[in-house]
C-alpha cells in the first residue's frame, strides 16, 4: 500500500472511531431525557466521507453500550466483518436507518425512540399540529405521520423517506409505532428526538384544556427562518 493509501486508511479509521464514540455517548441522552425504556430505541451516525454508518447492537442494555460494541454497517445495512462489534447483531431497525442514509445523503444521523407522548400521537395516526413557537422554530410546521410498516426490512425506512423528503420536519411519527428523527449529525438527530417529545407532550396537554390556536403560516415561516439562520452561536448550539 502506498503512503497515501495508508494515510487515507488511518483518516477513515479516525472518523469511524469518532462516530463510534459519539453514537455510544448519545444513547445516554435518550435515557437522560426519558425517551426510551429497557433496550428499545437506537441512534446511528453516518461516517463522514464514506458509505458507512454506526449503530447500536440489538438488545444490549444502555449501561453496557460503549464505542467498541457499536456496530459498523455499510449502506445496505450489512455488518462490516472483522470490525469491533461485528460478532453481535445490529439493531432491528438497521435496515430502516440504512435506507434513509442511501436515499437522503444530507442526513448524518437517525434516531428512533419510544417516547410516551410521541408514541401516543402515532398510535392515533395523527400529526402534531404546529401551535407553539418552539415547534415552528425546530420543525417548521406540523410533525407528520408516516405509514404503518413492520420491522424487519426497509419498509420503515421507505416510509420515513417518503414522508420527510421535501418536508421541513426532522421528525416523523410512524403510525402505530413511534417517532424517527433525522439530522445533519447524530447529535442533531438526538436533539430533534428530544424536541419532538417535548412538543408532543405540550400540545397534548394544551388540547386537553381547550381548543388549540393554530399559528398562521407566515408566522411559522418567519420563526423557522430566524431560528434556523440567525438564532444562537452556531447550528449545533441553538437555544
Amino acid at each position: 500500500m502506498t503512503a497515501a493509501g495508508v494515510t487515507a486508511g488511518a483518516e477513515l479509521q479516525a472518523r469511524i472511531d469518532a462516530v463510534r464514540a459519539d453514537v455510544a455517548a448519545l444513547h445516554g441522552e435518550l435515557v437522560r431525557y426519558g425517551l426510551v425504556v429497557w433496550t428499545g430505541g437506537n441512534v446511528s451516525g453516518r461516517v463522514p466521507g464514506s458509505d458507512l454508518f454506526v449503530i447500536k447492537p440489538s438488545g444490549v442494555s444502555y449501561d453496557d453500550l460503549a464505542p467498541d460494541n457499536m456496530i459498523l454497517c455499510d449502506l445496505d445495512g450489512a455488518v462490516v466483518p472483522g470490525t469491533p462489534g461485528s460478532d453481535r447483531s445490529p439493531s432491528s431497525d438497521t435496515a430502516a436507518h440504512a435506507y434513509v442514509y442511501r436515499n437522503m445523503p444530507e442526513v448524518g444521523g437517525v434516531v428512533h425512540t419510544h417516547s410516551d407522548y410521541a408514541v401516543a400521537w402515532a398510535a392515533r395516526g395523527e400529526e402534531i399540529p404546529c401551535v407553539i413557537t418552539a415547534m415552528a422554530d425546530e420543525f417548521g410546521g406540523p410533525i407528520p405521520v408516516g405509514p404503518f410498516a413492520i420491522i424487519g426490512d426497509d419498509s420503515i425506512g421507505r416510509g420515513i423517506v417518503d414522508t420527510l423528503r421535501g418536508h421541513r420536519s426532522r421528525a416523523v411519527l410512524m403510525q402505530n409505532h413511534g417517532p424517527f428523527t433525522i439530522g445533519a449529525t447524530a447529535k442533531d438527530a438526538v436533539k430533534a428526538a428530544v424536541m419532538c417529545e417535548d412538543v408532543a407532550r405540550t400540545v397534548h396537554l394544551a388540547r386537553q384544556a381547550g381548543e388549540l390556536i393554530p399559528l398562521p403560516q407566515d408566522a411559522i415561516d418567519a420563526l423557522y427562518s430566524r431560528y434556523q439562520n440567525v438564532y444562537g452561536q452556531s447550528t449545533d448550539d441553538r437555544r
